[in-house]
């Protein structure tokens, strides 16, 4: 009997529960349960994730294959790893880092249990603890024998226990139930190493476990970036790892929006799982599949896709702003697996088609937030509920927004939901092209100019210089119905390409300005001079990790490099100001101080925190609609990677001013060199394929570049072309070297070769 078939056996092992130090075996439902015991505090804990908890959530790879912990309980610190050898063996290990009591009084319980509720027994002559789960066995093995091994009906069970009869009780102990803990303290066991098994036979699982006990080298490559943006490319990898549980509701993986905080058995955000899915896919393509299948679910038989489902509740009467196309797709230019597109296009273009039906009450061609007259979620048919359709909840530029009972939508055109319209539009028209549907793409090209011509010429305050929410009858304000309170999403037109030349040039300066939107913290969701700034509660001032990271795309659309640049690394400084030292990552932050925990009801572990580490990510390598593979060598050392990309897992490395692109891991040294090169500055357009190699250099260069394909046997090569014009080249190794006197600004190198024989 398998309780899950989907998960492959790599992953099987993982922190799949609500409980972090919790591993699970999820084929079989079996769990191992790390439990507790302070007898300072007379209380035991099986191990809570939040930071106010004592617990730092530290490296974690996506498939279990590393999890590591620290965690405090009565003033003991204690550390946990977990590594696996095979994917049907867990090692794991705990060392008491300080002890708060006599180690005597601090007691560390080592559980196994089968969610079936299957017999746990314990073998004392081989010193294990074993289940049957349909043909299959798991055994459970310490290196230190436990003081005592006790029987319990669940682990409610053994934490009542300790808490009514403190550690000297034996009246508990027991080979035979199902959950068996085996005891140990730290006085006589501060530190320990113990191992699972899974094998189709009970000898052979108890053989299994002991022998990893013994293994030598465990150590696990991660995807890791070392040198510029140091420790990026890890943040997103632990946040989305430590994030991703199991959904047994609906039997499914998922990116948790925090495994801290959740409301009911799961919770998911259509656009919050959207992110998840994009961040999954650079380090794991199962946990970007996974996490589009999830969002996917939320489409509702109306069309649009349901802004929230929970096991309490679901609202289909919204959605929210439309960014799943803007996802998917730079999921599709990174990995090129086309059954992103397939799974994904047909419910993204039935929404997108929903919001220009059901929320253009006037017919203009630019939309308002609403609430439908559908289903029967908490807040339908309220201002309130219409807001959730931004994300903003509570942002100020909603105050002045009425709710309209005859066309269920708020008397607002909001900004930032337009742009994200019609970049969704822009998106869908590139993945119906690439899905040979060409009627579509069409429609679709069509609906996203047609947007951004409306946004570029009716939500342009020319007496502020700024894009601005406004009111579809103008003769609600004195101001030409635009609303006095900005938001981040007036540069959100950058994004969607509608914002003019001037209009772009003008936004900066509001960017920059520190009475408005500039700042050492960057960027708040009400300028500086907006009274609600000072409410520095969800999106009335904070900083939101989701609107800086579509800020940046926006100026990088522009060609504002430098500017999007610096925006970055005051983003990076942010995010890392809170998880350098705290393993903290933000719901939101405050713009005048950069914390998280200033306010009471910001969650410290957010998947969406991680995308102001993406920003340090993309400084260095970035996938992309508009520029496509980017790399970038300032001339700093780096190393970033393996992250996914249009030809398989590569890590890019910068040393002594010279890049490379190779496959394998971050300081392996061991990957074949793809393409490597001098010259420094920003490489755009970069295409490595079986008979072509081409990219583009955006500055040029005023002296001597060098260009390396190490694994393009100059045998192969056909011809070599700068700009259109024939270039020599040399053989190198095994590879060719081209050398160039000096690039122009925006030249074109191309290489085009036979294809290699079979």
């Amino acid at each position: 009997m398998l309780l899950d078939t989907t998960i492959p056996a790599a992953r099987a092992w993982n922190s799949w529960s609500d409980r972090p130090a919790e591993m699970v075996f999820l084929p079989l439902g079996v769990r191992l349960t790390p439990v507790l015991y302070a007898t300072s505090l007379r209380n035991a804990t099986t191990i809570r994730a939040t930071p106010a908890d004592g617990t730092r959530l530290g490296a974690h790879a996506a498939d279990g294959a590393l999890v590591e912990l620290t965690t405090r309980h009565g003033g003991t610190e204690l550390a946990f790893s977990y590594r696996k050898p095979d994917p049907y063996v867990v090692v794991g290990s705990w060392r008491g880092v300080t002890l708060g009591e006599w180690g005597l009084r601090f007691w560390v319980s080592l559980c196994l249990s089968a969610e079936g509720g299957e017999t746990v027994a314990f073998d004392a002559a081989a010193g294990a603890a074993v289940v049957k789960v349909g043909r299959r066995w798991v055994a459970l093995v310490s290196a230190a024998a436990p003081v005592q091994v006790t029987a319990h009906d669940d682990i409610a069970a053994l934490i009542a226990d300790f808490e009514a009869n403190g550690y000297f009780y034996t009246a508990t102990r027991g080979t035979d139930a199902p959950v068996i803990a085996q005891r140990f303290n730290l006085e006589m066991m501060r530190d320990n190493r113990f191992a699972a098994a899974v094998a189709d036979d009970r000898d052979l699982a108890v053989a299994k476990a002991k022998a990893a006990l013994s293994a030598s080298d465990l150590s696990v490559p991660l995807p890791g970036q070392r040198g510029r943006f140091d420790g990026c490319l890890d943040a997103v990898r632990d946040v989305m790892a430590w994030n991703t549980v199991w959904d047994g509701v609906n039997n499914r993986a998922y990116t948790a929006v925090s495994r801290i905080w959740n409301l009911g058995k799961f919770a998911v955000w259509f656009n919050d799982t959207t992110y998840a899915a994009m961040m999954g896919g650079v380090i794991d393509g199962a946990l970007a599949a996974d996490n589009l299948a999830t969002a996917m679910a939320s489409a509702t038989p109306q069309g649009n896709f349901a802004c929230i489902v929970t096991s309490n509740d679901a609202w289909v009467d919204r959605t929210q702003a439309p960014n799943g196309a803007l996802m998917v797709w730079l999921m599709y230019l990174r990995s090129r697996d086309r059954s992103l597109l397939d799974a994904a296009y047909g419910p993204l273009a039935r929404n997108q088609r929903w919001w220009r039906a059901n929320r253009d009450p006037d017919g203009r061609g630019l939309v308002s937030c609403g609430s439908s007259d559908v289903g029967e979620a908490l807040y339908k048919g309220t201002a309130f509920g219409a807001r959730n359709e931004t994300g903003m909840d509570n942002s100020a530029t909603h105050d002045e927004a009425l709710y309209e009972p005859a066309t269920r939508t708020l008397s607002t055109l909001d900004v930032g939901l337009n742009c994200t319209l019609a970049l969704d539009a822009e998106m869908l028209a590139l993945i119906a092209a690439e899905l040979g549907h060409h009627d579509e793409a069409k429609e679709f090209a069509a609906l996203a100019a047609s947007s951004a011509e409306k946004i570029r010429t009716e939500l342009w305050d020319e007496a502020r210089g700024i894009f601005a929410n406004r009111q579809r009858a103008a003769d609600r304000t004195g101001n030409d119905g635009f609303v006095r309170s900005l938001g981040p999403t007036s540069f959100y037109p950058l994004i969607c390409g509608a914002a003019s030349a001037e209009q772009a040039e003008r936004l900066l300066a509001h960017l920059a300005d520190p009475a408005t939107f500039g700042g050492r913290y960057v960027i708040p969701n009400a300028t500086r001079d907006d009274r609600a700034y000072a409410d520095n509660v969800y999106w009335r001032g904070r900083i939101w990790p989701n609107v800086n990271w579509f800020v940046w795309h926006g100026l990088r659309r522009y060609g504002f490099d430098a500017e999007a640049s610096a925006f970055a690394a005051q983003s990076v400084e942010l995010f890392m100001q809170s998880w350098r030292e705290r393993r903290m990552c933000g719901e939101n932050y405050s713009a005048e101080t950069g914390a998280i925990d200033d306010q009471p009801d910001t969650d410290p572990f957010c998947s969406w925190g991680a995308m102001l580490a993406m920003l340090g990510v993309a400084e260095v390598m970035d996938i992309n609609p508009w520029t496509g593979w980017e790399i970038v060598n300032t001339g700093e050392d780096v190393e970033l990677g393996p992250v996914a990309s249009p030809v398989g897992a590569v890590t890019l490395r910068v040393a002594d001013g010279r890049l490379s692109l190779a496959k394998g891991a971050l300081g392996s040294g061991a990957g074949q060199v793809l393409f490597a090169t001098d010259y420094v500055g920003r490489i755009t357009q970069l295409t490595l394929a079986e008979g072509l190699a081409c990219c583009t250099f955006p500055s040029g260069s005023d002296g001597p570049v060098a260009i390396e394909l190490p694994q393009l046997a100059a045998a192969r090569v056909v011809a070599v072309r700068l700009d259109g014009t024939e270039v020599a080249f040399t053989p190198a190794g095994d590879g060719i070297r081209i050398a160039l006197p000096r690039l122009a600004a925006g030249a074109r190198l191309s290489v085009h070769a036979l294809p290699t024989t079979p």
